[in-house]
């Protein structure tokens, strides 16, 4: 064979290795979308926390909508369990030992800010935030306040006297490297309760739904004391620390 022939097959080998990269990746993006939102449904029929698939790390425990306007553009995520990098490479995820979102208190989420979280950008104060929880609850937030914060701020994670949503991904947004310094905050104060969607689960009272897919009840969750895990994704991500 000659080098000529041999360079020819090894870039066709190339090329079709590329082209089909290019077609498994939106198609792996578009079944795990569908599984979470299957796992969601799941989560509201039996009240119980679902995986999407066997191994998976997280389970859907909130689902957002937002309507924004000029363009028009309608936000529809699934909220998973955990602020780390297996959960926010699929949606926004709920910080661990903040409330889950729709319940009293501060619930803090995190998202990539060039996909799940690219329409903070967007959100102005007095804009509507509706988040269902998996007891069919729908609670409606209004944006009160933006801000740019170090990744080491942790004012954004401290209770609230009222029910609140705080949204958080890193800044500016068309960063080219992933890692930066500061992160963007959105704080949503919550409205009257809207409606719910489905039966309620029942409740043991003083207690609070698990967050893990092994009990429909778990004790009260430590407060949370670091900054959520925050990158872009298509970079490596950097988890905020008391030494960094």
């Amino acid at each position: 064979m000659s080098r000529l022939r041999a360079l020819a097959l090894l870039l066709l080998a190339a090329g079709s290795a590329q082209l089909g990269a290019g077609w498994y990746l939106p198609a792996k993006a578009v079944a795990a979308q569908g599984l979470l939102r299957l796992a969601w449904e799941r989560t509201r029929v039996t009240g119980e926390p679902a995986r999407p698939w066997p191994w998976a790390r997280h389970w859907p425990v909130a689902r957002l909508s937002v309507a924004l306007h000029d363009p028009p553009q309608q936000v529809d995520e699934i909220v998973l369990a955990g602020a780390v990098g297996a959960s926010l490479a699929f949606g926004p995820g709920h910080l661990d030992g903040t409330p889950l979102p729709g319940e009293p208190g501060n619930a803090v989420l995190a998202g990539h800010r060039d996909t799940s979280f690219a329409f903070l950008a967007r959100l102005r104060r007095g804009d509507a935030l509706l988040v269902e929880t998996p007891r069919g609850e729908r609670r409606r937030y209004v944006v009160a306040e933006t801000r740019i914060v170090g990744k080491d701020d942790r004012g954004m994670l401290a209770p609230t006297p009222v029910p609140a949503l705080t949204l958080i991904t890193c800044y500016p947004f068309d960063a080219v490297w992933p890692g930066t310094p500061l992160r963007y905050v959105v704080r949503a104060v919550a409205s009257p309760v809207v409606g719910t969607t489905g039966r309620r689960r029942r409740r043991v009272a003083g207690s609070r739904p698990c967050r893990g897919p092994t009990s429909s009840v778990c004790s009260p969750a430590p407060a949370a004391t670091s900054p959520p895990t925050c990158c872009s994704r298509a970079g490596a991500c950097s988890t905020s620390s008391p030494a960094s």
